[in-house]
């Protein structure tokens, strides 16, 4: 079935209750989309901050009549820019996973989607389907830490993965050799994440998965948290208690200009390395003193 969007450029502030109004208004989807270009890298917490300058696009029928949709529009939020343009019936399903193929990090380390046959059956291969929520090794946050992962397979280690996500550092520590890893996540989806994409990769049996508030953790030979550089700060004290005298731990999620203030954090209870940086985000690694 053929659609048509409608894409209406307007503010930060209009931009939600225009969604709302076309959902009202008997849109299929509604998207709010970045029409200036500007980043948002760490927002406030409890905050869903927008950019300043924002399309919110609705999807319609084709046969839907745009006019009086936004006739109804502008009678609530005044004048509009806006246009209308027909959307293609295409297969989106088979585009979106033919633009994802399996990623390789450092050597032998590989995200592999289902969809797709592994390319050397005998390198570390990670079935998980990029494109989804919670991390997917698409980003450089983790294509920074799977990496390092590569560079330092963790046998015989045992790992805390800190912030798991989708359990993406959690699953390749196990894959590479570490005997456990305990993930972490204050988000009860993202341990269901985990668990599922644990079990796809025959490691369930050797990945722990629990809240922070839930039973105190042991110190493991290997921390990694991939979050964001003000949760970081937060926790390190916490976390240089749950890293063995001698133990590693990988900090990632922190933009370039936070580098800083992040090792310095960190400083007192580890032996920082020089940082790792990819685009414009930094991985840090340390020792436990």
């Amino acid at each position: 079935m053929p659609w048509i969007q409608l894409k209406i450029d307007t503010n930060n502030d209009l931009a939600e209750p225009i969604s709302e109004t076309l959902s009202d208004l008997a849109a299929l989807a509604v998207t709010l989309e970045d029409r200036a270009d500007q980043p948002i890298f760490e927002p406030a917490l409890g905050t869903t901050p927008l950019w300043k300058e924002v399309c919110v696009v609705g999807l319609f029928d084709a046969e839907t009549a745009i006019e009086p949709i936004v006739d109804q529009l502008e009678k609530a939020f005044g004048p509009l820019q806006w246009g209308a343009e027909p959307l293609e019936d295409r297969d989106w399903i088979r585009e979106w996973m033919d633009s994802f193929k399996p990623m390789r990090f450092g050597q032998r380390l590989w995200i592999v989607p289902s969809w797709h046959t592994a390319p050397n059956a005998n390198d570390i291969n990670l079935q998980l389907d990029p494109g989804l929520a919670f991390g997917t090794g698409t980003h450089p946050t983790t294509a920074l830490c799977l990496e390092w992962l590569d560079a330092n397979p963790p046998k015989n280690h045992t790992v805390i993965d800190y912030g798991c996500g989708s359990g993406i550092l959690g699953i390749a520590a196990l894959k590479l050799g570490a005997t456990h890893c305990t993930g972490v996540d204050t988000d009860p989806q993202a341990l269901e994440a985990s668990h599922s994409n644990a079990e796809k990769n025959s490691v369930a049996d050797k990945l722990q998965l629990q809240l922070p508030e839930q039973a105190p953790i042991e110190a493991a030979d290997l921390v990694l948290a991939n979050i964001l550089a003000n949760p970081l700060i937060g926790l390190a004290d916490k976390l240089s208690k749950l890293t063995k005298q001698g133990g590693e731990i990988i900090l990632s999620g922190i933009l370039a200009e936070q580098a800083q203030h992040v090792s310095d954090a960190y400083s007192p209870y580890f032996k920082m390395a020089n940082p790792v940086q990819q685009e414009d985000w930094i991985r840090l690694d340390g020792i436990r003193k």
